[in-house]
């Protein structure tokens, strides 16, 4: 089996949208599951995927802050489904992606919108071969252009 290797911010956003997964799934805190995390997954190979150098930092803080703020999360992402759709019917993984997503445009001032949306679209393709990465692309897109407008009007480099 061939192992992939991610760079540091990917692998802690890939890990903290399997940790926001888990906390929806088993009910654990915030709290105790970043810290397994740490534990048995950050600095380690997992099912070939190298997250032996994943940002710390941001995972705590990706975990650690959706997490908090999603009582603000949540309505901004049910307000950007189109109609018919409820976050509630979304499936767990990729509410998660999305609340990671949304925490990120609304805390990473230094993190280009575009480069967020890039990150969880790719975060998306490693759990979705359907229209799920299409789905993160719309809403991010969205909620960026609301929460940091300025930003995106600016041409693409």
């Amino acid at each position: 089996m061939t192992e992939t290797t991610l760079r540091p911010r990917t692998a802690a956003r890939l890990c903290a949208v399997q940790a926001l997964y888990q906390i929806e799934i088993a009910g654990a805190t915030p709290a105790d599951t970043v810290e397994q995390f740490l534990a048995y997954r950050i600095g380690h190979t997992v099912e070939g995927i190298d997250f032996r150098n994943a940002d710390r930092a941001l995972f705590r803080e990706l975990v650690l802050g959706a997490s908090a703020r999603q009582a603000e999360i949540d309505p901004r992402l049910a307000a950007t489904l189109v109609e018919g759709w409820s976050l509630a019917r979304l499936e767990r993984i990729l509410r998660a992606i999305l609340r990671a997503g949304t925490f990120e445009l609304l805390v990473q001032s230094d993190v280009p919108v575009r480069v967020i949306i890039n990150e969880y679209v790719d975060v998306a393709h490693a759990f979705f071969a359907g229209a799920e990465p299409g789905i993160v692309n719309a809403v991010l897109d969205r909620l960026g252009r609301e929460l940091r407008a300025p930003e995106l009007e600016q041409p693409a480099l």
